[in-house]
């Protein structure tokens, strides 16, 4: 504890610790990444812990987990642990970005432009 009297000095390890029970990693049953979009199925319940109730607030819009670390100022270690356990309980959805476009062949593009320039 900080000698200021206020409690835990925000993100110290004692901290981390307590908000994930220990765990350091997602039991989450698909990947979370830091592009993965998170949105909220319905409001917090009374009794959550507290950063979970703040990820289901800020999360009526879908949200990335990068995101959602910046908002609340924890590691993404920290916040894939509680959206882990959000998904769990199925008080939030998480859905894959969405793949980048892959480039057409090289010969369909340029038999396109030689079809162009023949008109």
């Amino acid at each position: 504890m900080s000698d200021s009297g206020q409690g835990w000095e925000d993100n110290s390890p004692e901290r981390l610790y307590v908000i994930t029970g220990g765990r350091s990693g997602s039991s989450a049953p698909i990947r979370l990444d830091l592009v993965t979009l998170i949105v909220a199925r319905s409001g917090p319940k009374p009794g959550m812990q507290p950063e979970q109730a703040a990820i289901i607030g800020m999360c009526e819009a879908p949200l990335s987990v990068a995101e959602i670390s910046a908002y609340t100022g924890l590691p993404v270690s920290v916040v894939t642990v509680l959206l882990s356990d959000l998904l769990a309980e199925k008080r939030v959805l998480a859905r894959a970005p969405v793949p980048p476009a892959q480039l057409p062949d090289r010969a369909l593009i340029e038999a396109v432009i030689d079809g162009l320039q023949k008109l």
